[in-house]
């Protein structure tokens, strides 16, 4: 049964994640999202199905469709029917997939995510615009400083259980997410499939959105399956983001200069609680899969380690919109930079005192059973003493994290000669 969620609370009704099935007529169709009426629920099966043969969908092709379709419509309330919008009927295959992957206890909670339009905040909320009429052409995505909210489509199923709703919109709330719809449904053999219409993620792209829903499902393990072992843990990546605990209060970083740049991301220079602190700011537009994997990689490292020569950890943002990470500020700048740019001249001793610097930092990382994969001069910093540390652990893994080591990781002119 749909659920009101504009600008309040979602309520949470008996039973299981769904309100008791209403009697009444279906309500007026609502922007974005899955539902909004869209004919007769008398026999919306077959409605969809013909909308789904006429859009040349190849999945009718199959010789058992019809029979999956009728019990997939067989499995959902009534009140399903009066949500579909025939001419949104590929979102039903959508629902039929994420609840065929809840099935199985290492894919739960499954979800799919997808970007439905992009709003100006301003009228986001006495619009009739739907995602058909969004403007394709116009990438509102990059353009910085203007009042426009990205709204995006999260559809779950898992197994249905008091207070499931509760839990879903806290999952959606720990990443920064306002629900504007939510659409919860029961299944006769005890699945929930919970349709929600959101805003608060800065960006288009959804590789991104997904990673941080599966951080937020790690950092919420036990919860799902009842018990206190998660079956997300076992799916996820051993180096995603599990808690608050190196959270830091965005309200005490205080940005400063922009002191490099690269093609992910910005380096400020800011303070935190009184202390100079370097900030590495992702770049939203150029948030994807490979980059959020190098972000929490290095989170995920930066806090286990703890040597002079290795550049310390202070804390990280990995809520949206900005995702951070925050470390000491190493005012020498990089070994690079004072070697080429400053043109310094080493002599023998200096020269000495950085290659051990250098190699106290990398044996007490190996020591811990951790593989830099990208060790240069720009990659190693000068505190204001001349002190060398090690830094940059977007490329790094840990040696028994399993897999095959991917050759040609790293810097071309860097790399060892077997690779």
């Amino acid at each position: 049964m749909a659920v009101a969620a504009e600008g309040g609370s979602v309520e949470e009704g008996v039973g299981e994640s769904s309100s008791p099935p209403r009697e009444a007529p279906p309500a007026p169709a609502v922007s974005g999202g899955s539902g909004g009426g869209g004919g007769a629920p008398r026999d919306i099966c077959t409605q969809v199905f013909e909308r789904l043969v006429a859009d040349g969908n190849e999945e009718v092709a199959g010789p058992d469709f019809r029979v999956q379709l009728e019990a997939h419509f067989a499995r959902l309330p009534f009140s399903y029917q009066l949500d579909i919008n025939v001419d949104k009927s590929a979102d039903v295959l959508v629902h039929q997939k994420v609840l065929a992957e809840a099935k199985d206890p290492l894919r739960r909670p499954a979800f799919r995510v997808r970007f439905l339009r992009v709003e100006d905040m301003d009228s986001a909320y006495g619009s009739d615009a739907s995602d058909e009429g969004a403007d394709d052409g116009d990438d509102l995505s990059v353009r910085q400083d203007t009042p426009y909210t990205h709204i995006h489509e999260i559809v779950f199923s898992t197994i249905d259980k008091p207070k499931l709703l509760s839990q879903l919109s806290a999952l959606l709330s720990d990443i920064g997410l306002n629900i504007r719809e939510a659409h919860v449904f029961s299944t006769v053999d005890g699945y929930s499939l919970d349709v929600f219409v959101v805003d608060g993620w800065p960006i288009e792209d959804t590789d991104g959105l997904h990673k941080a829903l599966e951080a937020s499902v790690l950092r919420n393990e036990g919860s799902w399956s009842g018990s206190s072992h998660s079956s997300a843990a076992e799916r996820t990546l051993p180096f995603q983001v599990k808690g608050g605990e190196w959270e830091i209060d965005k309200r005490l970083l205080k940005m400063g200069e922009m002191i490099a740049s690269g093609s992910c991301g910005d380096l400020f220079h800011g303070t935190y609680f009184g202390e100079d602190v370097a900030v590495k700011v992702l770049k939203a537009e150029h948030l994807n899969n490979n980059v959020w994997n190098e972000f929490t990689q290095e989170v995920y490292i930066l806090r286990e380690v703890h040597h002079t020569n290795v550049v310390r950890f202070i804390g990280a943002c990995t809520k949206p919109p900005k995702f951070c990470i925050i470390t000491e500020y190493m005012s020498g700048g990089s070994l690079y930079d004072y070697v080429h740019k400053q043109r310094n001249v080493v002599d023998l001793p200096t020269l000495l005192k950085f290659a051990c610097d250098i190699c106290r930092g990398m044996c007490y990382l190996h020591q811990r059973g951790i593989i830099h994969r990208d060790l240069k001069t720009a990659n190693l910093l000068m505190d204001k003493d001349h002190v060398v540390k090690v830094a940059d652990f977007g490329v790094a893994r840990f040696q028994d994290q399993g897999g095959i080591m991917t050759a040609e990781t790293g810097t071309y002119r860097w790399m060892a000669p077997e690779l």
